[in-house]
């Protein structure tokens, strides 16, 4: 591609004097927030496949978006393609001024006839990407591997009942994990989007779940023998396309890396639409996270509620976003991971400027809510409110209680001596709502 893709000039930062051209309304990568700069509290990244590898398409109609590297185009000559994809792409992460990008291996390059032909479209595309990072100062946030695009991957990856799927695999992670390391990306995603079941019928849920362990193992070692120093990542979802997936929420894939012996090789990347159609908030699954060291990574998007499927639509809740962002503060910040925006532009925004628009928008609402969670750190009346509500335990009671000595005959004992009568404490529920609206409406 030798024109450029968007041809606009690069999105100012909210900090910069007002001009032409587009300019970030908060988001502002030098400023200051609480210990570090915004852009190193946020650490935004551009998702490679929405943005540059889907048509656009539903399942009733076929794709709207320009995208002239896709169809004939990559069915002619698919490197060139490819090429013309990694031009588009890193021309929008000029523009946005983003440090990150995320891709698959499939997004970076195409398919061969072979295992070995398709690592060396990856590994040739790889150092193109490689010169353009170089160029750029953009950095890799992640790498995977598309292990449920295929039909092969129909009946999963890891957990297919044919080995040979499983075998080919492992072919398509350790090259795409050696091109991650290569290109000093800091995290590797594992997303097990077929990994799980349409009917118990035909399926044997004890074999599918050492398959998956020991393919998890197999990753964990390969990193470690290739030197590959980043954080290994795992992304919850519940279901869509399968009925079950068995990577269905934070807590589900906590018990089974702590069942296997391998909660200290991987961590959570964790994205908003997945956690709401766990039945669970985004806030809530990044919290359970945290206090259990395994927040990794974050998947910015958001679903609509009306539909109840994984729209994966631009954040623009500033509301929402600010308690998770508290929490990640709380836990003292991503470490390697980054907010990537897994989102994609809906089917009836075909110019290629709302790609930028839709970013813009993005960044500055995760700007802003930033600022909300500094601000709630800062005021300290949720924390205290917390501690407040717990205080009993390090009282003489509630010490006892956690004495490893104790045995419940002789705290059943001391109940009935004391014959203490407990009555309900209020949890402050709308006092703290109203306390959160307090900082979001007058944070600046």
């Amino acid at each position: 591609m030798t024109e450029p893709f968007f041809g606009t000039g690069p999105v100012r930062p909210a900090g910069d004097e007002p001009g032409d051209g587009l300019q970030y309304q908060v988001y502002d990568p030098d400023l200051v927030v609480g210990d570090r700069r915004m852009e190193d509290h946020l650490r935004p990244a551009v998702c490679y496949w929405h943005s540059f590898c889907a048509p656009g398409d539903d399942v009733f109609g076929s794709g709207t978006w320009d995208r002239p590297w896709l169809g004939d185009a990559a069915a002619a000559d698919p490197m060139a393609a490819a090429e013309a994809k990694l031009d588009a792409a890193f021309e929008l992460f000029t523009i946005l001024g983003t440090p990150f990008f995320c891709f698959h291996d499939l997004d970076l390059a195409p398919a061969g006839d072979s295992l070995k032909e398709s690592r060396a479209n990856l590994e040739t595309m790889a150092d193109q990407a490689r010169a353009k990072m170089d160029d750029t100062g953009v950095r890799l946030l992640w790498g995977t591997a598309n292990l449920f695009g295929h039909p092969r991957y129909a009946a999963g990856a890891a957990t297919n009942p044919d080995p040979d799927v499983f075998a080919h695999a492992a072919a398509q992670v350790r090259a795409a994990l050696e091109v991650t390391h290569r290109l000093d990306g800091e995290n590797y995603v594992l997303w097990g989007g077929r990994e799980g079941y349409d009917t118990l019928l035909n399926t044997d849920l004890r074999r599918e779940g050492e398959q998956l362990a020991r393919f998890l193992s197999l990753v964990a070692e390969h990193k470690h023998a290739i030197g590959f120093t980043g954080t290994l990542l795992i992304e919850p979802k519940p279901h869509e396309p399968t009925k079950h997936q068995y990577d269905h929420d934070a807590a589900a894939i906590h018990g089974f890396l702590d069942r296997h012996g391998l909660a200290h090789e991987f961590k959570l990347n964790i994205e908003a639409n997945h956690a709401t159609l766990s039945g669970h908030s985004f806030h809530h699954e990044v919290a359970y996270a945290v206090d259990h060291g395994i927040l990794g990574s974050i998947d910015a998007n958001r679903g609509d509620p009306q539909n109840g499927w994984d729209t994966d639509q631009f954040p623009n809740s500033v509301e929402e976003l600010s308690l998770v962002l508290y929490e990640i503060l709380r836990g003292g910040g991503l470490g390697t991971g980054g907010f990537n925006f897994d989102a994609h532009l809906r089917r009836q925004s075909v110019d290629r400027d709302d790609l930028v628009h839709a970013h813009v928008g993005a960044i500055d609402t995760l700007a802003r809510a930033l600022l909300v969670a500094q601000a709630l750190v800062d005021d300290g009346t949720l924390a205290s409110n917390r501690a407040e509500r717990y205080a009993g335990w390090e009282g003489p009671t509630g010490q006892a209680i956690l004495d490893p000595s104790a045995t419940l005959a002789a705290l059943a004992d001391e109940a009935e001596r004391a014959d203490r009568r407990p009555r309900p404490v209020s949890g402050r529920q709308e006092r703290l709502e109203n306390e959160v609206n307090r900082i979001l409406w007058t944070t600046r």
